[in-house]
């Protein structure tokens, strides 16, 4: 890692809930204009990673910092207000609701005072159209419902809200899992700008495929531990498939599958009473 602070950091973190432990010992940086993808099978901890990091849960150990500074979020409000935006897998949206109402969510533009304050309509979809056309999409009606839009495109509002409210670090839930591959580039590419634009970026993903074009490193966790953090310039999109198959689990299985199939081919051939030929050599 560089010398500069990081936007974020997770200083030897753990999560217990009783007995169980859901995150021992991580620690993860991340700088503004970065995108740090955090893999993980399921039961991983990616999901409590990004809940304690978005102000779900308390750390049990360790430490939360925000650009250099302790930090301790009793909700995710509290996260939001510190500039930590977490786009959760299910979106948090309303699919009959206008892509506007969608984009402001209760933080619309108001003009007049006290009694005669309300909603300024025009300019709250100029701003929506504005943002969603600055990510490339191009929405016609801001009033249209949400839900007309491709999942790449809800995605995407759900990131261009995060970052017009001031976002400093995004969160992204496994943003392009359920995504075709066009919709997935979508998403990709907006996450490529948000970098740009100098957010610090968490990308959740199982898709080291997805992963590996827009990240500048990879934290890698299983059974609630770090298996590391490596940067792109370090290890290759194989080194990081077979770290996220689990190698070592993998040959041990091809070993046992290779042993189930000698036996049942012995099985076979006691039955029908024909040996199997024997090898060069026996």
């Amino acid at each position: 890692m560089s010398e500069r602070t990081p936007m974020i950091e997770m200083c030897n973190v753990s999560k217990h809930f009783g007995s169980v432990i859901a995150l021992s010992d991580i620690s993860v940086q991340v700088h503004s204009g970065e995108v740090m993808c955090l893999l993980g099978d399921n039961g991983a901890g990616k999901s409590t990673l990004i809940k304690t990091l978005s102000g779900v849960h308390q750390p049990t150990h360790g430490e939360i910092r925000l650009d250099g500074t302790p930090a301790r979020f009793k909700s995710p409000a509290y996260a939001l207000d510190a500039g930590i935006a977490t786009v959760f897998q299910d979106l948090a949206m309303i699919p009959l609701m206008s892509i506007t109402r969608n984009f402001f969510m209760g933080r619309e533009p108001t003009v007049g005072w006290g009694p005669f304050k309300r909603i300024d309509w025009k300019l709250a979809d100029r701003i929506a159209k504005q943002e969603m056309g600055k990510i490339g999409i191009d929405v016609r009606d801001p009033s249209q419902p949400v839900g007309t839009l491709s999942g790449g495109e809800r995605q995407c509002v759900a990131i261009a809200r995060a970052v017009y409210f001031g976002a400093k670090v995004l969160i992204l839930d496994e943003p392009t899992s359920a995504l075709g591959v066009k919709q997935a580039s979508v998403v990709l590419r907006y996450i490529a700008k948000a970098r740009a634009d100098g957010l610090a970026v968490i990308f959740i993903t199982h898709n080291v495929h997805h992963a590996y074009p827009v990240a500048d490193a990879f934290t890698l966790l299983k059974r609630g531990g770090s298996l590391g953090t490596f940067r792109k310039e370090d290890i290759s999109r194989e080194e990081v498939l077979n770290m996220m198959a689990g190698g070592a689990e993998l040959e041990s299985l091809d070993a046992e599958l290779a042993e189930f199939q000698r036996s049942d081919t012995e099985r076979a051939a006691d039955t029908s009473g024909v040996r199997p030929p024997l090898a060069a050599g026996q």
